[in-house]
């Protein structure tokens, strides 16, 4: 018969190809690396101890289960702004220590601080992102609601995770041991292959500028919305930051020279929409421009600032009504029949035209 592989190992293969690729082609932030080592590290930890029998290695498993959550609460916070000072690290390190002590002392602790360590972490993050796509400022402002869906389920996994854990005990406590064999390595390795399959993905990684080009702004940049808003106005006609597919809140807040939640405060109120809708309403109206120039719809999309043909499909769709080759259309139209369009319209295409 010919050798099967048991599922953490083939998930800690695909993890571990993951972290090979982004190993060579240099994309990804350490926080992100680690945390794509950790999950493939686990599982195969599972896999050799479940099902080859190296239980000489058991110990590890429970000490490294405590030190995914924070790890993928580093890369969340790199992404969400909330990387905290040198002297609260210390905190994130509280649960490894205390599985190092309870797996000398009381292992059956052990059921009891992994599923809350879990459990914590992904509640943690999920009451950051409550604020929605405006609570990750360093995140690409092109991928949209994408980055925030992304990071919701690493959240829910987390807690799904400590779930299943406090699944597991509770048959074990009764006696039901006949669907344990397999429930935790399937339910273990799914949840560690989607913390580690999303911390490959582009969605979720963060853009971050030198703290050395941090400028204080002025209390009465703070206090007045519309100057911000006139000033950011001005800023993107004049500059076009949005054609910079990795442009990101904190980015545009630093040109500013305006704190990024005032920033995003003062589009709220005054744009009436938040900051990713807004920027990329100016790439749509750009792409516009672009394609009433006589440019194909990729051209269009690219040098707008967007990179991917789905998100560039759905913010046109959002912002104009239509697909880019329907308005397209519908543009061409009102040019040879310009008794039917109201002359405000003729005269807004004229002048993209000759722009």
């Amino acid at each position: 018969m010919m050798p099967v592989l048991p599922i953490p190992m083939i998930i800690a293969l695909l993890l571990l190809g993951f972290l090979i690729h982004r190993l060579v082609t240099r994309e990804t932030h350490a926080t992100l690396l680690a945390l794509i080592a950790a999950c493939a590290l686990q599982s195969a930890i599972i896999a050799l101890v479940q099902y080859y029998g190296f239980t000489a290695i058991r110990p590890l498993q429970p000490i490294l289960a405590t030190l995914i959550p924070p790890i993928a609460w580093f890369a969340f916070a790199r992404a969400s702004g909330g990387e905290g000072q040198s002297h609260t690290l210390a905190w994130h390190g509280i649960a490894p220590a205390l599985a190092v002590v309870f797996l000398l002392t009381s292992p059956m602790l052990l059921d009891v601080l992994i599923p809350l360590s879990f459990a914590g972490y992904g509640a943690a993050m999920l009451l950051r992102l409550w604020q929605g796509e405006d609570s990750l400022p360093h995140s690409r402002l092109q991928g949209g609601a994408t980055p925030l869906l992304a990071w919701r389920i690493i959240a829910v996994s987390l807690i799904a995770s400590a779930g299943c854990d406090v699944l597991i005990a509770y048959n074990l406590a009764m006696g039901q041991n006949a669907v344990l064999h397999w429930v935790p390595s399937l339910v273990s390795s799914l949840s560690l292959l989607s913390l580690g399959a999303l911390g490959l993905s582009h969605a979720i990684e963060s853009q971050r500028d030198d703290p050395a080009d941090d400028v204080s702004p002025s209390q009465a940049d703070l206090d007045r919305d519309q100057a911000i808003i006139a000033r950011l106005d001005d800023y993107v006609a004049a500059q076009r930051p949005f054609v910079d597919p990795d442009l990101t809140l904190a980015r545009l807040a630093r040109k500013l020279t305006v704190p990024a939640k005032q920033l995003s405060a003062a589009i709220n109120r005054i744009k009436g929409e938040n900051v990713s809708r807004y920027i990329n309403r100016q790439r749509i109206e750009d792409a516009c421009r672009i394609l009433l120039e006589g440019q194909s719809v990729t051209n269009a999309m690219l040098d707008s600032g967007f990179n991917t043909k789905s998100n560039f499909n759905r913010e046109f769709l959002r912002v104009k009504g239509a697909s880019p080759s329907k308005w397209l259309q519908d543009q061409k139209s009102l040019l040879k029949s310009p008794k039917e369009a109201p002359k405000s319209v003729i005269l807004s295409i004229t002048e993209s035209r000759f722009k």
